[in-house]
């Protein structure tokens, strides 16, 4: 592993399947009856966010928490940034209190890269997702998510997902994770196929390791999972597309596509998900569906990378300090990273 985490293009196979398996022991911390591990006592974790975040942000805080990290959460709003403070001068404050890991999300593309290399903080920087860039955590919950379902738990650690083929429905334009994915996914092995309307897929998409397709009724049928995502608005400055009835007729998934995958496909979303839109409320409340899954795999895995970074290689949960089956801290590095 590397010092920071900034995009899933930066992980090796062997990186990523490493922070799937560590993700694999850490899932078995929440069926404990005491959901914690001393890994990161003493270690102080800033959750910095520039932009509002309701799932990712309160998984990470859940995932520092459960490590008994000490956390401070940072909202831009309220903040001096409100008032005009550059992101050097907050980080610069953040290393003045010896904070050891900074998850940050940014509007900005580039901005959790710079904050990692600038030299004004000297900590652990995890991309909690920049701009239309990247959202490395997600894209690995998204295959810890489907490397469950399509491979199965009990199938020995050490797994990817070669010869999966994923498909990812919607405004791959705007999309960080759309982006993440395609570049984790391809490293795992999987084929990935893009499916939008043209004015929703960036310049250059051609180069990228995956397949493009205008047409999600002639990819479902060969689909193992099918990602869908939402349409951002709030990125958007011009009319992408005629109408949202349109779209949703083209692009979304309603229960008759669904019935075209194959028996043991699945659906996921990422989230928000707007229903009646890109995804039916059939489908999403349908057991094929892996958006609630997702939201407690993403547990899991941030578990994984902030123990990668700051804790150490071994973990093994399954271990007891006491009668209580308080799980027992795993072996940590004691060098400086």
């Amino acid at each position: 592993m590397q010092r920071h985490l900034i995009s899933a293009a930066d992980l090796t196979r062997d990186d990523a399947v490493l922070i799937l398996d560590t993700a694999e022991e850490m899932a078995r911390v929440a069926d404990r009856p005491i959901k914690k591990l001393p890994t990161l006592r003493g270690r102080t974790v800033v959750n910095l966010f520039f932009e509002d975040s309701t799932r990712t942000r309160i998984s990470f805080e859940a995932a520092e928490k459960r490590l008994s990290a000490d956390v401070i959460n940072f909202s831009a709003k309220g903040s001096s940034v409100s008032k005009g403070e550059s992101l050097k001068d907050t980080a610069q404050t953040l290393e003045a209190m010896g904070v050891d890991a900074v998850v940050i999300r940014h509007g900005a593309s580039g901005a959790p890269y710079r904050l990692a290399n600038s030299g004004w903080i000297d900590a652990a920087v995890i991309n909690a997702g920049d701009g239309t860039h990247q959202h490395p955590t997600q894209a690995l919950l998204d295959a810890f998510t489907m490397r469950r379902r399509l491979v199965g738990r009990d199938a020995g650690l050490g797994r990817d997902l070669a010869g999966r083929r994923i498909t990812i429905v919607g405004d791959v334009l705007h999309s960080r994770v759309a982006r993440s994915n395609v570049d984790l996914l391809h490293t795992l092995g999987a084929d990935v196929t893009l499916v939008a309307p043209p004015t929703l897929l960036p310049v250059g998409v051609g180069s990228w390791p995956c397949e493009v397709s205008y047409d999600l009724d002639s990819v479902l049928p060969k689909s193992d999972a099918v990602m869908m995502l939402r349409v951002q608005r709030e990125r958007m400055n011009a009319a992408f597309f005629p109408t949202e009835r349109e779209y949703s007729r083209r692009y979304g998934l309603d229960g008759d596509r669904m019935a075209r995958m194959p028996e043991h496909a699945i659906v996921m979303h990422p989230g928000p998900m707007v229903r009646g839109m890109e995804i039916t409320a059939e489908v999403a409340d349908s057991d094929r569906c892996t958006a609630v899954e997702q939201v407690a795999n993403g547990v899991s895995i941030r578990m994984a990378v902030l123990y990668l970074l700051l804790g150490g290689a071994v973990v093994d949960t399954r271990a007891a300090s006491d009668s209580n089956n308080v799980p027992a801290a795993p072996h940590t590095r004691t060098e400086e990273k």
